[in-house]
């Protein structure tokens, strides 16, 4: 693999929504590479609560400050995406042990997929470990302060759309 590519880090997700452990995580990782690539993915099988384009543009708003992130929606297989924006890294997020065996099985099946790409595991820092995706949508379409957890612009996105749904 050439070095320029090692440069290059992807971290997918559906992001829906990015929390403030996707943040952290960020934050942590830029410094790392030239370029790091926040992918986030349209994920139909997923059933998301949040259209593909408002993911992104919240995302874009999240990671602003970071001049070497670029944000890019995605509906093709990773493997493919990493490839095509000349990916060398993929960056995954590990919150608990439970994660674990569900990754280690994606970064299995990527090895064999795309074998020039790397897959490095970060852990959030301790005050976001607990915090998914998945329970922060349930919490807000219950009517829960999420503040605590989102970027405001994401807490306000969730409940303009539980208004619009609801």
């Amino acid at each position: 693999m050439s070095t320029a590519r090692h440069r290059i880090a992807v971290y997918p997700g559906t992001f829906d929504p990015i929390t403030n452990g996707h943040v952290d995580l960020v934050d942590r990782a830029a410094p790392l590479f030239d370029r790091l690539i926040v992918g986030v993915a349209e994920s139909p099988a997923k059933g998301p609560a949040l259209a593909l384009d408002l993911r992104v543009g919240l995302v874009r708003e999240a990671l602003a400050h970071h001049a070497n992130v670029e944000v890019r929606g995605f509906d093709s297989l990773l493997a493919h995406f990493v490839s095509e924006v000349g990916g060398g890294v993929l960056l995954r997020g590990l919150r608990a042990v439970s994660d674990f065996e569900y990754e280690f099985q994606l970064a299995s099946m990527n090895r064999h997929l795309i074998p020039e790409v790397e897959t490095l595991f970060l852990t959030p820092a301790e005050q976001y470990g607990f915090i998914s995706s998945s329970l922060v949508r349930e919490i807000s379409r219950l009517g829960g302060d999420v503040s605590g957890f989102v970027p405001a612009a994401v807490a306000e996105a969730l409940q303009a759309e539980w208004r619009r749904a609801g």
